[in-house]
């Protein structure tokens, strides 16, 4: 009988083994498979003693080994959490905003969302997959034994002798559990409108109606668009001594000195429209609203910035126009979308070409004239060393719907979304597209990069 026979059998079949003289005790989770037994007649010659016990009691023993560093097999032990350190400290070296734990047929599969695109790695061996998944639910504090059902919370890891905080989600998927780590912003962010990709016209625009002491000013575009960041950077703007600013969110991602903020707790009733109550009897100069997903969060914002409050928030729609339009399906009435509204600010993320490595076409494009006047460069994305695939990091485009009163009047008489947007656009507002054909022409970025985004445009 090979001592390491017994190991790989245990680990195939997620068995401990307790002691191995005089008598081989093993700890297995109820109804193994009988292949279990089978191979164990088969490489065991001395007396055994099976334990059944209970699925979490098993991982909660097999990770306290790990962590003691008494496991019974140490160097794999070691190998778990060292492969994750070197894991999350390269994709923090490789600026990424996401890290996938994906179990696939043949292996485990890892990818760092770099840039808003996923990069593959280098494919890892099937058996780290449950070990890898166990270590990150420990460090999350989940429960490590519910494999049918997601979960999800927060961990503080430290990387380099840097404390690093994550969101961490686990979803049943057919070949096992994937887990998701969303990296929180750093706090070393500067939060400045300029280095965020807003113009100095559009900045001056953003800045002038912070300075109104009530309205709502809303922020839309997907998920992963740059939208809390821009919230943060206003607030950074308005965070005076004399100004009493509070925010709801859900969860809490950037701490700020200053800041009175309130996390989003449903397990103990804690929702937007509850803490939003709470927040009017705080006596608040400033509101931010992490966001606005349901008509009553949508009418509370409103009522308190028509009532002597600035509100600031974000929602998820494609343009400035069709953020009126999705506010009344909510149910609120467009007469008080008027009133309240100051400022909608639409935005998307964009890939930023690296400077030492791109190229310029010698043919430009030309597009029609109705979409932009004149021809575009045409930017080629190479890669060197310095760059992932030709980019390196990510400058927002934005467009801003200033709310004047010939809008208020437009919102007033039901205007369509589209005929809103020809009317902001005659006003002077530069639309998300033509936004990204100004950062193309300034060869910020390739025109091919804005159609990832924002799609092919009609015209």
């Amino acid at each position: 009988m090979s001592d390491q026979q017994i190991l790989a059998l245990c680990n195939q079949y997620q068995a401990l083994l307790l002691c191995e003289a005089p008598v081989l005790h093993i700890a297995i989770a109820p109804n193994p498979p009988a292949e279990f037994f089978e191979a164990l007649r088969f490489i065991c010659d001395k007396p055994v003693n099976i334990e059944y016990w209970p699925a979490e009691q098993l991982e909660k023993t097999r990770h306290s080994r790990i962590s003691a560093g008494t496991d019974e097999q140490p160097e794999r032990s070691a190998s778990v959490v060292q492969l994750l350190h070197e894991t999350l400290y390269k994709a923090i070296q490789l600026r990424a905003s996401d890290i996938h734990f994906e179990p696939v047929e043949h292996g485990y599969q890892i990818r760092f969302r770099v840039d808003g695109v996923l990069q593959l790695q280098p494919l890892l061996p099937v058996h780290l997959a449950a070990p890898l998944t166990a270590r990150l639910k420990v460090l999350g504090n989940l429960d490590i034994a519910e494999r049918r059902l997601p979960q999800d919370g927060q961990m503080e890891i430290s990387v380099e002798q840097h404390m690093c905080s994550f969101r961490i989600a686990t979803l049943p998927v057919y070949h096992g559990e994937k887990v998701v780590l969303r990296l929180m912003t750093q706090t070393t962010q500067t939060f400045e409108l300029s280095d965020l990709g807003m113009s100095p016209d559009d900045c001056a625009k953003f800045q002038h109606s912070l300075t109104n002491p009530q309205g709502m000013i809303l922020v839309t575009g997907p998920t992963g668009s740059g939208k809390t960041i821009t919230l943060y950077s206003a607030l950074k703007i308005l965070n005076q001594v004399s100004t009493n600013l509070c925010s709801v969110e859900d969860p809490i991602e950037i701490p700020m000195r200053g800041l009175n903020q309130t996390q989003i707790n449903t397990k103990a009733g804690l929702n937007f429209q509850s803490v939003l109550r709470a927040l009017l009897r705080q006596d608040p100069d400033i509101i931010m609203v992490g966001e606005i997903r349901d008509g009553d969060t949508a009418e509370i914002a409103i009522k308190a910035a028509q009532t002597g409050h600035l509100v600031l928030s974000t929602l998820h729609t494609n343009s400035t126009a069709e953020t009126v339009v999705r506010l009344e399906q909510m149910g609120v009435e467009r007469w008080m979308l008027a009133s309240a509204l100051n400022m909608v600010v639409a935005q998307r993320l964009v890939r930023k070409l690296c400077p030492h490595c791109k190229q310029r076409h010698p043919d430009d494009i030309s597009l029609p004239t109705k979409l932009w006047a004149g021809a575009l460069p045409h930017w080629q994305a190479v890669g060197c060393e310095r760059c992932y695939g030709g980019f390196y990091g990510r400058s927002a485009l934005f467009e801003i719907l200033l709310v004047d009163f010939t809008l208020q009047s437009a919102i007033i008489k039901g205007m369509a979304a589209h005929d809103l947007e020809i009317l902001a656009q005659q006003h002077g507002m530069m639309t998300l597209f033509e936004s990204g054909c100004l950062a193309v022409e300034q060869g910020l970025t390739t025109l091919e990069e804005l159609y990832r985004v924002l799609g092919v445009p009609h015209g």
